[in-house]
Order: structure tokens, then C-alpha cells, then sequence
């Protein structure tokens, strides 16, 4: 066998060098970075290493073959590094497999982070080639973060738990891309809290401007993942979208959000009366019981019956799903009373999507969601605040259901 074509790297001088360095101002890391120059000898280092012990293990004659540089991409910008060959193209590093030209797949993870906080993908480029001296395209940015497609696919399937104490449902929009023209999108969001106190979007789905017929879709497949039973489901006054939760789930409850009939009944009020309204309006949602949120209702009537009929209409005909939480303690009544909780996870959505006035397509819209609501989710590891309380008094009430395997 031929004398092996190795490199003997002097780390003696290599750290003298960094040091001087260092003392110059040089970054440890980044595309000029002392540390590149070492990461090069070691990926060299590593490979001769494999190679031996892949000659060692050769059955039929086989020997060193020289050497073939190529281009890798790494945290400390492009570099050139020579790998070894051998006479019979059998071997095959695994540090730095064949065809691999990014370490680790370490930049398509930066990529994939930088995408999820809301950075475009011109802005990415430029973030990449400034700190580690790598030079991409958009183009081939879309190509990396296609890779979550697979995962986003899995987890809008994933199997759900058999019962939510509850959840909360609405929708947010944006423009697509479709047919040569740009359509607005509802995102049809399902927030939930599990048995164990713990927040879980079960699913964000893409479809046409927000509808009752839409909703019905979407539940369904929250049965067919798994759920037999929701305990309260929050909504806003969108007709028809509570007689589409309970055609699947009859037993559930639907608690229409206060907070949204406040503010759609103050448009039928002109600006001047609006003090006064607002202040009879709380004594209806603020009663502590039925009854006596009913005597302040007929109050409401009798003092702005004639002058805001439509205000007054509209919370006479919802009030058997606006009155839903005047049945139970406090500490349910907080959860159920708006769809705050959701509107907050939508806000998070917004943060990091109000740059992207377009989107080229549904899915990757949902490609960004996706990392979002990821980021979103690693704070719901923990449980609610007072879930120990709110969930005793559920048990209490709801037992049966509750406990169903």
C-alpha cells in the first residue's frame, strides 16, 4: 500500500495564530472567523481517520487515490475541503457523506428559524452571505423550507385526545396567490385546553372567506382525528357556525363571545350615547346570575328599545348562547366568556406575518403558520394558570363526559 497523503496539522501554531488573532479583533465564529481554518483541518482530519478504518476493513486489494476538493457550506462561511478517495470508490464518509455540501444540514435549521420568526427570504440571503459567507438564492431558500411540508402534513393529521374541556374557534385572512390572481384566505384556527390544563391549537386550515359551511368541514375532521366529546366550545356571532358544532358534537356547549357582541352592537349606536350604553350594557354581562342579568336585559329594552332597536335586537335574539356562562362558577365563567384566548394566538400570527402582503400559494402560507404556531406552542408546556380549581368544579359538572377513555 502506498504511503498515505495526509496533512499533519501543527496546533501549536494553529492556537498562537488564533490567538494573535483574537487579539486583532477577529470573530471566533462568522465567515472570517478564527475558528473556520480549524474546522476545515478537522473535517480533513476526520475523513483520513475514516479512511483508515475503512482500508483496514477491505477485503479485496485497495489503496488511497489521492484526493477531491469540494465546496461545503457551514456555520463559518464556504470553505474548500479536500476529501480522500480510494482505488476502488468504496468509500464513503459518513462526517461529510458524498453529495452533502452543508455540515450537518446546520444552515437549513438557521434557514428554516429565520423563516419561522417572519424574515423574507431576500433578507435571509443577505443574513447568510454577511455572517457566514454564504451566497443562495431564494429560489433554493423555498427548496429548504419545503422540507417542513412533510411535517406540516403530519401534524394537521396527528390523532387528537377524546374529550376537550374546551375550545375556542375562529378565523384569520390573508391574501393568496390563485389562478393568476390574488384571492383573500380565511385560516380557520381550533385553540384548545386539554384535560391536563394544557393550551393546543388542533389544527389551522386554509380554505374560502369565513363560513358556516367552511366550520363544518373543519370539525368534522376534529372527530375523524379522534375527538368524541367537547365540553364548551367559544365562538363569535358567526351565523350559523353553532348549529355547525353541535350537528357533530350535540352535547356541547356553545358560548358566544361577549366581548365580540359588545363591540358589533355599538355600531348601531351613534357616538354620543355610547357612555351611557356601554354603562347599561355591563350591568347585563357583569350580573352574577341569570335572573338579574335578565331584569338589567328588560332595563336595556325599556331605555334604548326605540332610539338603537337593532342593538337591543341583537342581544335579545342571541342572549340563550350569550347567557350560557351565568351557569357556572367564576373561575369557568373566565375562560368561556370571550374568545380572547385565541384572538391572542392570532395576534402572535400577525407579528410575524404583517410583512408578507401576498402569499404565493396556500401551502406556503401554512408553511409559515406552522413555524409560527411551533415557536408559539414551546410556551404552552405548562399548565394554565388555576387549572387545578377550574377543572375540579368541570368534574363536578361534567363528570361522565369528562371521563371517558
Amino acid at each position: 500500500m502506498e504511503e498515505q497523503e495526509k496533512d499533519d496539522f501543527d496546533y501549536a501554531n494553529f492556537e498562537k495564530e488564533a490567538i494573535e488573532k483574537l487579539k486583532n479583533g477577529k470573530e471566533l465564529g462568522g465567515k472570517d472567523g478564527v475558528l473556520g481554518p480549524m474546522l476545515k483541518r478537522l473535517l480533513e482530519a476526520a475523513m483520513e481517520g475514516e479512511m483508515d478504518a475503512h482500508l483496514d476493513k477491505e477485503v479485496a486489494p485497495n489503496r488511497r487515490n489521492g484526493k477531491m476538493g469540494k465546496k461545503v457550506k457551514t456555520g463559518f462561511g464556504t470553505m474548500h475541503v479536500n476529501t480522500p478517495r480510494d482505488r476502488n470508490s468504496s468509500f464513503e464518509p459518513q462526517i461529510l457523506p458524498k453529495r452533502q455540501t452543508t455540515l450537518g444540514a446546520s444552515l437549513d435549521h438557521k434557514v428554516i428559524s429565520l423563516y419561522g420568526i417572519g424574515m423574507s427570504y431576500s433578507d435571509i440571503c443577505a443574513h447568510l452571505d454577511e455572517l457566514y459567507g454564504v451566497t443562495t438564492s431564494p429560489a433554493t431558500l423555498s427548496t429548504i423550507t419545503d422540507r417542513v411540508i412533510d411535517e406540516v402534513k403530519a401534524w394537521q393529521g396527528r390523532p387528537l385526545e377524546s374529550v376537550y374541556p374546551f375550545i375556542w374557534l375562529d378565523a384569520i385572512h390573508y391574501k393568496v396567490k390563485e389562478n393568476g390572481g390574488i384571492r383573500s384566505k380565511a385560516v380557520y384556527c381550533i385553540l384548545a385546553i386539554n384535560r391536563e390544563g394544557i393550551k393546543e391549537l388542533l389544527g389551522m386550515y386554509v380554505g374560502e372567506n369565513e363560513g358556516a359551511r367552511y366550520w363544518l368541514r373543519v370539525i368534522s375532521d376534529l372527530q375523524n382525528r379522534g375527538i368524541k366529546d367537547i365540553i364548551i366550545a367559544s365562538v363569535d356571532n358567526l351565523k350559523g357556525l353553532s348549529n355547525a358544532i353541535k350537528s357533530v358534537f350535540p352535547d356541547t356547549e356553545v358560548q358566544l363571545c361577549i366581548v365580540h357582541q359588545i363591540r358589533s352592537s355599538l355600531k348601531y349606536v351613534p357616538f354620543k350615547n355610547r357612555k351611557n350604553v356601554v354603562r347599561d350594557l355591563r350591568q347585563v354581562y357583569t350580573a352574577p346570575s341569570k335572573d338579574q342579568a335578565e331584569v338589567a336585559l328588560v332595563h336595556l329594552e325599556e331605555h334604548w328599545g326605540k332610539l338603537h332597536p337593532a342593538m337591543v335586537k341583537s342581544w335579545l335574539n342571541n342572549w340563550e348562547e350569550l347567557s350560557n356562562y351565568f351557569k357556572y362558577p367564576d373561575a369557568i365563567r373566565r375562560r368561556i366568556y370571550t374568545t380572547n384566548p385565541i384572538e391572542s394566538f392570532h395576534s402572535q400570527l400577525r407579528k410575524v406575518t404583517k410583512t408578507k402582503r401576498v402569499f404565493p400559494s396556500d401551502m406556503a402560507l401554512m408553511k409559515l403558520l406552522y413555524l409560527v404556531q411551533n415557536n408559539v406552542a414551546k410556551k404552552w408546556n405548562t399548565q394554565v394558570l388555576g387549572w387545578n380549581q377550574t377543572y375540579s368544579q368541570l368534574m363536578i359538572i361534567f363528570e361522565n363526559r369528562l371521563n371517558q377513555p
